[in-house]
């Protein structure tokens, strides 16, 4: 499988920014989608945004137009820039990939997780 090192969690007040990061660590031959999730205690995972190997976008409504997701095909890295954040955003935010390896195995990841927290 794949590794994904995300980075960019953290604590910011409401109103405020934050940019998420995961990197995909090993050699892939192609990518279909990336995408994050996230998942708030005692609730289910659920799809903030997703982005294919085309550029095509789909996002949560409770994010559209405050959340932008964009992905650099060359380093295997999907971003997340997140505006205008809410408490309600407070979640631990995943990354997953979706793609064929070098070998040509498909293979489905996810990151470990980064806590995003809106408080003030």
């Amino acid at each position: 499988q794949v590794r994904l090192v995300e980075s960019g969690g953290g604590l910011v007040q409401p109103g405020g920014s934050l940019r998420l990061s995961c990197a995909a660590s090993r050699s892939i031959f192609s990518i279909y989608d990336m995408g994050w999730y996230r998942q708030a205690p005692g609730k289910q995972r659920d799809l903030v945004a997703r982005i294919t190997s085309s550029g095509r976008t789909n996002y949560a409504d409770s994010v559209k137009g405050r959340f932008t997701i964009s992905r650099d095909n060359a380093e295997n890295t999907v971003y997340l820039q997140m505006n205008s954040l809410k408490p309600e955003d407070t979640a631990v935010y995943y990354c997953n990939t979706r793609g064929k390896l070098v070998s040509r195995q498909d293979f489905d990841s996810w990151g470990q997780g980064t806590q995003v927290t809106v408080s003030s």
